[in-house]
C-alpha cells in the first residue's frame, strides 16, 4: 500500500476532513506502539508499511512497559484529542495495519502485548469492513 493511500484510507475510516488529522493519528497511534513493543518487532511491522510512515515504529524508544490506559493517554496527549477519540481512532488505525501487514505480523506484535491492550484488536478481530 503507498502512502497516500493508507492516509486516505486512515482519513475515510475515521471520518475526518482532512488528511493532517489522519496523519496525526497514524503518527500518534505507531509512535506509540513503536515505545511498547520491541525494536525487532517495530521493523518487522514497519518493513510492511510505506515508507514515509513506518520511521513512527522504528524512531520511538522501543520496549517500554506501560499498560493499555497509558498506551490510549500517550496516544491522546500526541494526536491532540481526548482518550475516548485517540481510543478510536488506535483501533482504526491497528485496523489499517492489518489488512496491511502479513498476519503473522499482528499475532507478534499482539504476542509482546499484555491481555489488557485486547481492546486495541477489537476491529481486527471482528473484521470490520470500513
Amino acid at each position: 500500500m503507498k502512502f497516500s493511500q493508507f492516509v486516505g484510507q486512515a482519513q475515510h475510516r475515521l471520518e475526518l476532513a482532512d488528511e493532517g488529522p489522519a496523519l496525526r493519528a497514524i503518527r500518534a497511534t505507531l509512535t506509540t506502539l513503536g515505545e511498547r513493543i520491541q525494536a525487532g518487532e517495530a521493523k518487522d511491522l514497519a518493513s510492511s508499511l510505506p515508507m514515509e510512515i513506518d520511521r513512527f515504529l522504528t524512531e520511538a524508544e522501543s520496549g517500554q512497559r506501560f499498560d493499555y490506559a497509558e498506551f490510549v493517554a500517550r496516544v491522546a496527549e500526541r494526536e491532540h484529542t481526548d482518550r475516548s477519540k485517540a481510543a478510536y481512532h488506535s483501533k482504526r488505525i491497528l485496523e489499517l495495519v492489518a489488512e496491511a501487514v502479513a498476519p503473522g505480523e499482528m499475532k507478534q506484535v499482539r504476542a509482546q502485548l499484555p491481555d489488557d491492550y485486547e481492546p486495541l484488536f477489537e476491529l481486527v478481530d471482528a473484521g470490520v469492513e470500513p
